[in-house]
C-alpha cells in the first residue's frame, strides 16, 4: 500500500475560511492606518516645502515673514508673492470668512493650490508677521487638497490622537513656519 501525501479538500477549505475571516478582520484596520501614515507624510512634507521656501526667500530677497506685507502687487515683497514664487503653486482663489471648512477670523483668505495636490490657505491681511500665535499669520493645510475627507486635526483633550485627518493648521513668522496645535505638533514630531 501506498501513502499519499497532500492534503484533503476539507482541509483547504477550513484553511482558506479561516484566512478570508482573518483578512477581513485586519484589512479595514490596515486601510484606516496607511490612510493617516499618508496624512502625516503629506503634512511634514509640506510644512518642510513651506520651511524651505521662507529660507528661499531669506536668502535671495533677505526678507522673512516679519518683513513681508499683505497684497498681491506684482514685485512687491508680499506673503502671497513670496509663496507663488518660492514654490510649485499651479491655481490661487480666494474665498471669505471660511476656507476648507476652517473659519479664520474674517476677511477674504487666499488659497494656493501645488501641483502635489496639496492646498494652503491664509488671510489676505496677514502681513508682519513676527511672532508665534500671532492673529492673522496662520495657514490651513489640506494634504490632500479637495479630495475628502477635508477634515481638520484639532487637539483634544490632552492632545490624544482621536484620529489623524488632512487638514492641518500652522503659525508662520519671522523666518519659521510652526505646528499651531497640539494636534499638528504631535504628527510633525512623531
Amino acid at each position: 500500500m501506498t501513502k499519499r501525501l497532500g492534503f484533503t479538500l476539507a482541509e483547504v477549505l477550513i484553511t482558506l475560511g479561516i484566512i478570508g475571516v482573518v483578512a477581513a478582520m485586519t484589512i479595514p484596520t490596515l486601510m484606516n492606518q496607511t490612510g493617516q501614515a499618508e496624512f502625516k507624510t503629506g503634512f511634514k512634507k509640506i510644512v518642510s516645502t513651506l520651511n524651505q521656501a521662507i529660507t528661499m526667500n531669506v536668502a535671495l530677497d533677505n526678507a522673512d515673514f516679519g518683513a513681508l506685507d499683505s497684497g498681491t502687487t506684482a514685485g512687491s515683497a508680499t506673503i502671497y508673492n513670496m509663496f507663488t514664487g518660492r514654490m510649485n503653486v499651479i491655481n490661487t482663489s480666494a474665498a471669505t470668512t471660511t476656507t476648507l471648512g476652517v473659519p479664520f477670523q474674517s476677511g477674504t483668505n487666499y488659497i494656493l493650490y501645488f501641483s502635489d495636490g496639496m492646498v494652503i490657505s491664509f488671510p489676505q491681511t496677514a502681513a508682519s508677521c513676527t511672532t508665534a500665535g500671532q492673529t492673522g499669520c496662520r495657514i490651513v493645510v489640506d494634504v490632500n487638497g479637495t479630495r475628502k475627507p477635508n477634515k481638520l486635526s484639532v487637539a483634544t483633550a490632552g492632545n490624544t490622537t482621536a484620529g489623524i485627518y488632512d487638514e492641518f493648521v500652522l503659525d508662520f513668522f519671522n523666518q519659521q513656519v510652526l505646528p499651531h496645535d497640539g494636534k499638528s505638533k504631535y504628527v510633525l514630531y512623531n
